[in-house]
């Protein structure tokens, strides 16, 4: 029995020795800073091969669909801006002309269609009159069947009014749709990054004009 507690207390004190080499030769841990994660402003992008790579969860490069001369350049690096918010738009006096010029044919187009649809409501009045009319004898067949087709001569200018309104408002959509080409909006709320074009400069399509990271 004496002899286990020796051999015990023998593994006790070699263990504890070991144990004491391990701690005194053991390498020494890396110092590393830490910091709490909040929201804020990504002024710049920190690079390091071990520690990683930070970056704007969602950002892109923008630029004009064609090109021409910048008019209007609304944003700055640094700015913030909203969804939606313009940030430069194109030279487009021509495009913003054929916009008016889109705009008063659909105006007449849909006053020509409201005159001829009226016209056909008259003629269909007509033509119910003389059928009354031919019903008590008063009136020819002859009449009748020249107020008839009158009244669906007239129907059939209104159908072709409306449809041809219909087109003048497609082509003042295609033209809004043109001069909205000319501008160029922020996708998402976020800041400005960087702005490679100038007032006055030509810019075309590549490369991108403004990266605006979130």
């Amino acid at each position: 029995m004496r002899r286990f507690v020796k051999l015990l207390l023998l593994l006790a004190v070699a263990g504890g020795a070991g144990f004491g080499i391990w701690y005194y030769l053991r390498p020494e841990p890396v110092a590393v800073r830490v910091a709490t994660a909040a929201p804020g402003l990504v002024e710049q992008t920190v690079a390091n091969t071990r520690a990683g790579t930070v970056k704007a969860c969602r950002r892109t490069k923008l630029s004009p669909s064609i090109g021409g001369q910048i008019a209007v350049l609304d944003s700055h690096e640094g700015d913030r801006v909203e969804a939606g918010q313009l940030l430069l738009e194109l030279w487009n006096k021509d495009l913003a002309a054929k916009v008016v010029l889109a705009e008063r044919e659909a105006e007449a187009g849909s006053a020509k269609a409201r005159a001829a649809c009226l016209n056909a409501e008259n003629a269909e009045r007509e033509a119910e009159r003389q059928i009354k009319l031919r019903k008590r004898g008063v009136a020819s067949e002859e009449t009748v069947d020249r107020a008839i087709t009158d009244a669906k001569a007239k129907r059939a200018d209104c159908e072709a009014a409306d449809a041809t309104a219909r087109v003048h408002t497609a082509r003042l959509g295609v033209a809004r749709a043109e001069l909205e080409k000319t501008r160029l909006r922020a996708p998402f709320p976020g800041i400005v990054a960087e702005v490679s074009g100038e007032l006055n400069e030509y810019v075309t399509p590549s490369p991108p004009g403004i990266p605006t990271p979130p």
